[in-house]
C-alpha cells in the first residue's frame, strides 16, 4: 500500500477517535450514570459531524464506558466498566489462543507470589483472623474439587487484604482461564495434595508472621516453581 494510500485509509479515522477520547474524558470526569448530553448537543459542543459523535459512542459502548438512552430523558449517559465481564471477555479471548493453558498458570503463578508478598504488609487483624481460619481448612481437603474451593476463598481473602484494582483484575482472568480447561482443572496431576498442603500452610504462615520476603519465597517455591516444573515436564522443555 502507497504512502497516500494509507493516509486516505487512516485519515478518516483521526476525528472518530479524538472524540471518542474527548467523550472518555468527559464520561469520568462525572460520576456513573450522569448525562453528558444529546447527539446533537455533543456534535456541536465538539465541533464535529454527528456521525462522528455516532461512531465514537458505538466504540465507547463496547468498553462498557457509555449507554446510549432513548426516549424523555434520553441522551448519552456514561459508564464504568464491568470487570466481570471484562473477566469474560479476555479470558474467552485466551481460550483462542495455542497452549494458552500453560500461559495462563505461569502468569497466575508469578501474580500470586506478589499478591502473598503484598498480604504480608496487611495490619488488618480481623483479615488475619480469617486467614487462620482458611488455614484450618486446609488439612480438610481430601480431592481437587476440595483445594480449588478453599483457593479461591483463599484468593479472595488475599485480595481484600490488598487493594489493587489492576492486580486483582490481572489475577482474576488468568484464574478464570486457568480453572475453564475442559475436562481437567486447575490442579489435577500438577500437585499432589499434601505437597500442597504443606506449600499452603508455609504460605499462610509467613503472611501472618507478616514477613513480606518469607511470603514471597514460600510462595515462589511452594506453589510457582512446582507448577512450572510440571508443565516444563509435560511439555518436554
Amino acid at each position: 500500500m502507497s504512502e497516500e494510500a494509507a493516509n486516505e485509509d487512516t485519515a478518516p479515522r483521526r476525528p472518530v477517535q479524538a472524540t471518542v477520547d474527548r467523550l472518555r474524558d468527559m464520561i469520568f470526569a462525572r460520576d456513573p450514570e450522569t448525562r453528558i448530553g444529546s447527539l446533537t448537543g455533543l456534535a456541536q459542543q465538539l465541533g464535529v459531524g454527528i456521525v462522528t459523535v455516532q461512531q465514537a459512542a458505538r466504540v465507547l459502548e463496547h468498553e462498557g464506558v457509555l449507554e446510549v438512552r432513548r426516549g424523555p430523558g434520553g441522551g448519552y449517559y456514561g459508564r464504568r466498566p464491568d470487570a466481570a465481564a471484562l473477566e469474560r471477555s479476555l479470558a474467552a479471548y485466551m481460550r483462542m489462543q495455542p497452549h494458552s493453558w500453560e500461559e495462563a498458570l505461569d502468569m497466575t503463578s508469578l501474580l500470586f507470589n506478589e499478591l502473598c508478598a503484598a498480604a504480608a504488609a496487611c495490619g488488618d487483624d480481623d483479615l488475619h483472623a480469617e486467614l487462620r481460619e482458611v488455614d484450618g481448612r486446609v488439612d480438610l481437603c481430601r480431592q481437587e474439587s476440595d483445594m480449588a474451593e478453599l483457593e479461591l476463598d483463599f484468593q479472595d481473602l488475599l485480595f481484600r487484604m490488598v487493594d489493587r484494582p489492576l492486580f486483582e483484575l490481572l489475577t482474576r482472568v488468568t484464574l478464570r482461564f486457568a480453572a475453564s480447561r475442559p475436562a481437567e482443572g486447575m490442579y489435577r496431576d500438577l500437585v499432589a495434595v499434601e505437597q500442597w498442603k504443606d506449600g499452603r500452610h508455609r504460605i499462610i504462615d509467613a503472611i501472618l508472621r507478616r514477613d513480606v520476603e518469607l511470603a514471597r519465597f514460600e510462595a515462589d517455591r511452594s506453589n510457582r516453581k512446582v507448577l512450572l516444573r510440571r508443565l516444563r515436564g509435560e511439555s518436554g522443555a
